[in-house]
């Protein structure tokens, strides 16, 4: 058998869709073929579950159709489930497909109306219901990521009072609603009872830069900033160094699940109810329950709706 698996983006749902990819490979003992954006590459680079890895953006989508038409598959595990998806299935007509419900009536009701008709599992969860007719079963093993031995840094990559134990703080996210402001970032850190290590990607480092400024001024606590100095993989490689993790909801902070991370993961305008808290890993819920306006976004908005910030604003320090 001969399958193919769809999944674009982003960080967090590339990873969510491991579990998936070692189950086919496992239990149907099939030839695993992934497409991908070319961005998202390294968190497969050494997959032992994928036969073909393929890349939009190193090829164009009709070229890689022109592929698939040769590759003769048996089935199209489509866990992305959108117009580009659409579009591969449809050229690809004679392949039987199982897509993924995403419940965008659910998400709608829950978040315009706080109607909650959203299921209780994990988004992996559901990702396993697209496969279950195949007679693929969850193997409670977690998310996984293999990190090549080129993006390790070594122990001696960090100062001397980090090298023993330390929390990697997770600073960034898509929207800055689903992101503390700065100065909740330090008071977060004050509390911290390890050395602090900050990850984020260059949209993070002013940040990351602002945050550890304020620790080498008030010495409350040593704080190391990372965001901006590390690709994915590296950053992914210090957070698997880590005691625990606290981060917002995005990818890297699911990543530590990876790595069976005691993660306290904090939401802001999103909420755990969409199916987004982390797998299979232990963990910890930091959020503003007594607002009436949460979730004002599945993914996230660019400013406050209400103007007023409260549910990262109002957020008490949990360890």
């Amino acid at each position: 058998m001969k399958v193919l698996v769809i999944r674009f983006s982003s960080i967090g749902d590339c990873i969510w869709v491991t579990p998936i990819l070692r189950c086919l490979k496992t239990q149907l003992a099939c030839e695993v073929h992934f497409v991908t954006k070319k961005q998202y590459a390294p968190l497969f680079e050494v997959n032992p579950n994928i036969d073909t890895l393929h890349l939009l953006g190193e090829k164009s989508l009709s070229q890689l159709i022109s592929l698939w038409r040769k590759e003769k598959f048996d089935y199209i595990i489509d866990l992305h489930n959108n117009l580009r998806s659409f579009y591969i299935k449809t050229a690809l007509w004679n392949v039987p497909a199982r897509s993924y419900r995403k419940l965008r009536w659910q998400k709608w009701l829950l978040v315009n109306f706080k109607i909650n008709k959203m299921p209780t599992n994990h988004v992996v969860d559901r990702y396993f219901e697209t496969i279950t007719p195949l007679g693929v079963q969850p193997d409670s093993k977690g998310l996984e990521l293999h990190i090549p031995e080129k993006y390790h840094l070594g122990k001696d990559f960090f100062p001397p009072k980090f090298q023993e134990k330390f929390i990697a703080f997770v600073i960034g996210a898509s929207y800055a609603t689903k992101k503390m402001p700065n100065t909740k970032i330090i008071e977060f850190c004050k509390q911290m009872p390890l050395p602090v290590v900050l990850i984020g990607g260059k949209e993070d480092e002013a940040a990351g830069e602002e945050i550890e400024r304020y620790f080498l001024t008030n010495k409350t606590n040593l704080v190391w900033n990372l965001c901006g100095k590390l690709n994915l993989m590296q950053s992914a490689w210090v957070v698997s160094q880590a005691e625990m993790v606290y981060g917002h909801d995005t990818g890297l902070t699911h990543i530590a699940a990876c790595f069976q991370k005691k993660v306290y993961m904090i939401f802001g305008s999103t909420t755990p109810e969409l199916g987004l808290y982390p797998y299979q890993t232990p963990h910890q819920i930091i959020e503003n329950k007594s607002l009436n306006c949460r979730p004002c976004s599945r993914l996230g908005k660019h400013t406050c709706p209400k103007k007023h910030f409260k549910c990262m604003n109002d957020l008490k320090f949990e360890i």
